[in-house]
C-alpha cells in the first residue's frame, strides 16, 4: 500500500524573530541582537514532515499581501501542496517571537486570513484511509476555523488517523470544540505544560496515561518533556519513556513543530506510534541545535542520528 499524505488543517503565520538577552520588564525596552522574518506557525510542522519524506497538503487558509507572499513562497520552496487559493480580502497574520539567552521563546500573535477557514474549504479535501490529518489548537482558537475543523473531523473515514497538537493556547480553547477534537484524535502530541492544563498531572508520565482516556478508543498520548525526551502512553500498562538525544540547544523555537511533523510523517508510512515518536525525538533534537524556527532536519540526518545510537 502506498504511503498516505499528511493533510494539515492548522494555521500559518509569518514569524518576526527577535533574539534578545532577556525579556524586557513591563514598560521597558531591549535591543535585539538579530532579527528576521519567515513563515512560521504551522508551516514548521509541514516543513518538518516534507523534509522527512511525506507528501504534505496544506488544507488551511492563507491570504493576499506581503505576509501572504512570504507564506506562498515558503510552501512552494518545501514542495507543499495547497488545497485552497489565497483569500483576496485578507493577509496572513504575524507573530512576534522573542528568543532569549536561555533559548526559550515567547510569542505575541496578530491573527489574519489563517483563521478564516470554513467547512466548505475542508469539504473539498477528501482524505483517504491511509492519510493522516493534522489538527492544531491554533485553528480551534479561531471561532470560524475552530467550528469548521471540529465538525469536519466527525465526517472522516474511520481508518483515517488524526494527530492533534493542542498548542500553548489549550487553556483558552472552547471546551466543546476541544472535547470533540480529542474524541476523534488517534495520536495526541502535547508538551508537559499543555498536558498539565488538560489533566492537572504534575509529572508527564501519569499525564500521558490520563490523557489517553480523553481520546478515541485505542488512541495514543505523547507528552513531550523537553530535554527529558517524551512519554508515550499506548495500550501497555505503563507509559513508555523515550529519552531525548543529547545535543546543545541554541534555539527551542519550532522544536515541538519539528517533533509533530516528523511524528505525523512517520505515521503516514505506517510506523507504530512508539517508533514514530522515537524518530520525532531525534528530529526535535537536531532542530534545537540550530537557530531559527523551521530547522527540522532532512530524513537522512534523522536516520544518521538514529543509526548512531
Amino acid at each position: 500500500m502506498a504511503d498516505g499524505r499528511l493533510i494539515f488543517t492548522g494555521t500559518v503565520v509569518v514569524d518576526l524573530l527577535l533574539q534578545v538577552d532577556a525579556l524586557p520588564e513591563r514598560g521597558g525596552d531591549v535591543l535585539a541582537s538579530s532579527a528576521g522574518m519567515t513563515a512560521g506557525g504551522g508551516f514548521n510542522v509541514m516543513a518538518a514532515a516534507a523534509r522527512d519524506g511525506a507528501e504534505v497538503v496544506f488544507a488551511g487558509r492563507s491570504g493576499s499581501g506581503p505576509f501572504g507572499e512570504v507564506v506562498a513562497e515558503a510552501l512552494w520552496r518545501e514542495g507543499i501542496g495547497v488545497a485552497n487559493p489565497p483569500l483576496e480580502s485578507a493577509d496572513n497574520g504575524y507573530c512576534v517571537v522573542l528568543v532569549d539567552a536561555d533559548a526559550e521563546r515567547t510569542f505575541v500573535t496578530a491573527p489574519g486570513a489563517e483563521g478564516m477557514l470554513t467547512r466548505a474549504d475542508l469539504e473539498a479535501v477528501r482524505p483517504t484511509a491511509s492519510d493522516v490529518v493534522y489538527v492544531s489548537g491554533y485553528s480551534l482558537a479561531h471561532p470560524v476555523a475552530g467550528a469548521a475543523v471540529a465538525g469536519w473531523l466527525t465526517t472522516l473515514r474511520t481508518e483515517t488517523q488524526v494527530v492533534f497538537d493542542p498548542s500553548p493556547l489549550v487553556g483558552s480553547l472552547d471546551a466543546d470544540l476541544l472535547e470533540a477534537t480529542l474524541r476523534r484524535t488517534d495520536v495526541l502530541s502535547t508538551n508537559a505544560r499543555e498536558a498539565r492544563i488538560l489533566r492537572s498531572n504534575a509529572h508527564p508520565a501519569p499525564a500521558a496515561g490520563a490523557l489517553r482516556g480523553m481520546l478515541r478508543t485505542g488512541g495514543v498520548a505523547v507528552v513531550r518533556d523537553g530535554a527529558s525526551g517524551c512519554w508515550v502512553a499506548t495500550e501497555e500498562p505503563a507509559p513508555a519513556h523515550l529519552p531525548a538525544f543529547p545535543v546543545t540547544a541554541v534555539d527551542t523555537t519550532g522544536a515541538g513543530d519539528a517533533f509533530g511533523g516528523v511524528l505525523a510523517a512517520a505515521l503516514t508510512r505506517g510506523l507504530p506510534p512508539l517508533e514514530a515518536a522515537r524518530r520525532a525525538n531525534a528530529a526535535a533534537a537536531l532542530s534545537v541545535s540550530r537557530r531559527g524556527p523551521a530547522t527540522a532536519p532532512r530524513a537522512a540526518e534523522t536516520d544518521a542520528l538514529l543509526g548512531g545510537e
